[in-house]
């Protein structure tokens, strides 16, 4: 846990100092290996695409235990496949496109970055917003937890699994692209989870706890399977819609979209921060016992 956890500061400095690491993280060498697989459908699709590259993961891992150095190594192994997995846009980089962009039309055009499965954003403060915490689930706190659980080999199957599950361009047959899409919604129900209650601690309690459970108590069962974990959005959009009401009255005056985007990066961020601090209470945890 402790190289695990050194491992994802690296990678987080690296992508804050240089944030043109992004460039290299394309999908070109996923995408050949999906279609070379045209020719099977299903289920069978959907595990050897994912398996195949895991299994490859975990056999380089295994490989760099009898080299010497292993210890350096293993730690550059994981650090590569984790940038990778941080992809395969870069999640600051498309919020500091929309701040910076000089006129509205920019903006909205740059806020269409944030969607992972190709759904236009609109531009409202509440439509960016839960753009914007979807976009940290899958390019941030879900890969950091599975990363966390099963080390490069978890980060890199849940990476590539959501690839798999919401890129349309992949050609998939319908009962495969329905398949991989609702293993992607699988593995993001526990980090999406885990962001509601993080967001409530260091947002709007409340407002963020009341919708999360009103989603569940409307939702039918196993709804986030084939939709995907509402729960998120719904929380995320309470929390931007208290912060308009919070205002003076005037919802038009605190409504403005940029605003609310640094407000909720600046949310977001201080989630991360409580995240690795749990890792390294644990750590430290682990090294006092």
């Amino acid at each position: 846990m402790a190289v695990s956890l050194l491992t994802a500061l690296i990678a987080l400095g690296l992508l804050h100092l240089q944030p043109q690491l992004a460039h290299w993280r394309g999908d070109g060498g996923f995408r050949r290996w999906v279609a070379q697989l045209a020719d099977t459908s299903g289920p069978g699709r959907v595990l050897l695409t994912l398996l195949v590259p895991v299994a490859l993961c975990l056999l380089a891992i295994w490989s760099i235990r009898l080299l010497p150095m292993a210890d350096l190594l293993r730690l550059i192994f994981s650090l590569v496949v984790l940038l990778y997995c941080f992809g395969p846009h870069a999640y600051e980089a498309d919020l500091e496109a929309i701040l910076k962009a000089p006129d509205g039309a920019s903006r909205e055009a740059a806020a269409q970055a944030l969607s992972d499965d190709g759904d236009p954003v609109a531009w409202n403060a509440v439509a960016v917003g839960e753009a914007a915490a979807y976009a940290a689930l899958r390019r941030r706190f879900g890969v950091l937890l599975w990363f966390f659980a099963l080390g490069p080999a978890g980060a890199l199957l849940y990476r590539l699994a959501q690839t798999l599950g919401r890129d349309a361009s992949l050609g998939l047959d319908p009962e495969a692209r329905s398949l991989s899409r609702a293993f992607a919604h699988g593995l993001d129900w526990l980090p999406a989870q885990l962001m509601v209650f993080t967001l409530a601690l260091v947002g709007h309690w409340d407002a963020v706890i009341g919708a999360w459970r009103q989603w569940h108590q409307q939702a039918l069962p196993s709804s986030w399977l084939r939709e995907g974990p509402g729960f998120l959005g719904a929380a995320a959009r309470a929390d931007i819609q208290i912060d308009i009401e919070a205002g003076d009255g005037y919802a038009e005056e605190r409504s403005d979209v940029l605003a609310e985007l640094r407000r909720l990066r600046s949310a977001l961020l201080r989630a991360l921060l409580a995240w690795l601090s749990v890792v390294a209470l644990i750590v430290l945890a682990g090294w006092l016992s």
